[in-house]
């Protein structure tokens, strides 16, 4: 096989979708040689390259009975009954809205591993430089926090501090990272979640929530289209997802039915590129 790098980017909770595009080398029988993650991506990634299968995953996001209000009976990496407020705790007097403790120790456990050189495949996690507004690369040393910096989304996440950096959310710097991959890659996949937003019918004018994050994935998409202009992936997977917001985990069901064009599509260019 050749040497395969996928890029998993960032995009709240439509990047429940690269669990489907993970599932789909794991049906090729491809292990990917290295992978590169921003926020959601760095989460997936993370899971993913410590030994957890796509299917374990996609198992674990369709089992959980999530509610539009936040609450679910079984929680993404556990079976115990809980509440989403019991992982992300709202923090009103903190500097992030949620608290993510009890969801890093969760992330933990599942994780099974505490370093990048424990990991079965290798693994680089974009985070951003607040105060140097410049990207973070990690790929040694401890996993969690640097998984913990890439998915620091301002205003809703604490930023992390790391080794005298103040670190927030890759994808303001870099949201789909496929340029981190090792140079040495044969061949690049880059998972784009971005995806889109439609105005609703009645009142085209977003919500106050809706005008920070949507503005935020306008950014990101104007860099993304930037990047792809100075240097293409061998294969670009953009999941035409639509109307799932940042924490909507909830829909994870409808993200999953969404991704799954994306994911034939993207099983069809790796058959061609098989030696």
């Amino acid at each position: 096989m050749k040497k395969l790098g996928i890029a998993l980017g960032g995009g709240g909770a439509k990047g429940v979708a690269h669990v489907l595009m993970l599932e789909a080398l794991d049906e090729l029988g491809w292990q990917p040689y290295c992978i590169a993650g921003t926020s959601i991506g760095a989460i997936v990634g993370a899971l993913y390259a410590s030994g957890n299968s796509a299917k374990q995953l996609r198992d674990d996001l369709t089992t959980a009975s999530f509610s539009e209000d936040g609450s679910f009976i079984d929680d993404i990496f556990t079976k115990d009954l809980s509440r989403w407020w019991d992982i992300l705790d709202l923090n009103f007097s903190g500097k992030g809205l949620l608290d993510v403790k009890d969801f890093l120790a969760r992330l933990q456990s599942k994780l099974k591993v505490s370093t990048f050189e424990e990991l079965e495949v290798p693994l680089r996690i974009v985070a951003a430089d607040f105060w140097k507004r410049e990207p973070i690369v990690f790929e040694s040393g401890p996993l969690l926090p640097a998984v913990h910096a890439s998915m620091a989304l301002p205003g809703v996440f604490q930023p992390v501090q790391i080794d005298g950096r103040v670190l927030i959310d890759g994808g303001v710097v870099n949201p789909v990272p496929f340029d981190v991959l090792p140079a040495d890659c044969e061949v690049v996949v880059a998972v784009d979640v971005i995806g889109q937003r439609e105005p609703h019918v009645k009142d085209p004018l977003p919500s106050f929530g809706d005008a920070i994050f949507n503005t935020v994935q306008i950014f990101e998409k104007s860099i993304v289209r930037e990047k792809l202009k100075q240097r293409a992936p061998t294969i670009y997977i953009e999941p035409e997802i639509t109307d799932i917001k940042v924490l909507d985990f909830f829909k994870a069901a409808d993200v999953f039915r969404q991704a799954e064009t994306a994911k034939e599509r993207l099983k069809v260019e790796l058959e061609k590129l098989m030696d």
